[in-house]
């Protein structure tokens, strides 16, 4: 699906008042609704840095990125708005957007640690051989994830340190990250 149609699928699970499962479990019906809200914010206050439109500027062959994501995911409400903003720089670059937990499960193709962590990002070009992926998070996030995880933190805790995280690094790292990627293809 492209963004607008995952946008709309994000919009019709926090619009309806039974909501499909999970959303069914308030826990995650809850998070699915401030995942939005994160969401449209990184779209309305997020930034390309300098150093990624130049990168961009100099794709001049076509990539196809798929993004598999949830949105009950809080780490892709930070991520994917930031991928959108790199989409809409340059024309080249064609996203789709495809559920983790839906058919196909593209995800079993691309874990991480044997895990299906989410938002997972795959670079193709245009015969549809990979290019690289990236995710679920930048490597400096993954570590405070990480850490948090060996301590036994309560997922709560968990939460509250990576939504600060994020809003601390304001893209930063995932711009640095994608940047260094694509200049490496």
């Amino acid at each position: 699906m492209n963004f607008s149609e995952y946008q709309h699928y994000f919009q019709s699970i926090i619009d309806n008042p039974n909501p499909a499962a999970p959303y069914d479990n308030p826990a995650y019906f809850d998070y699915a609704k401030l995942n939005w809200s994160r969401m449209n914010r990184w779209l309305k206050v997020g930034d390309l840095s300098d150093e990624i439109k130049t990168t961009l500027s100099k794709v001049e062959t076509l990539q196809h990125w798929t993004v598999i994501t949830e949105p009950w995911c809080g780490d892709a409400a930070h991520i994917v708005p930031f991928f959108q903003l790199i989409t809409l720089w340059n024309p080249l670059i064609k996203i789709d957007y495809q559920l983790r937990d839906t058919e196909p499960f593209l995800i079993n193709d691309y874990l991480t640690n044997g895990g299906k962590a989410i938002p997972k990002l795959i670079i193709r070009d245009e015969p549809g051989k990979d290019l690289a992926t990236w995710g679920p998070r930048p490597a400096e996030c993954q570590l405070l994830y990480a850490r948090l995880t060996a301590e036994k933190a309560d997922f709560e805790t968990v939460k509250t340190e990576l939504q600060k995280w994020y809003n601390h690094d304001k893209g930063k790292l995932i711009l640095e990250e994608l940047n260094a990627i694509l200049n490496s293809l």
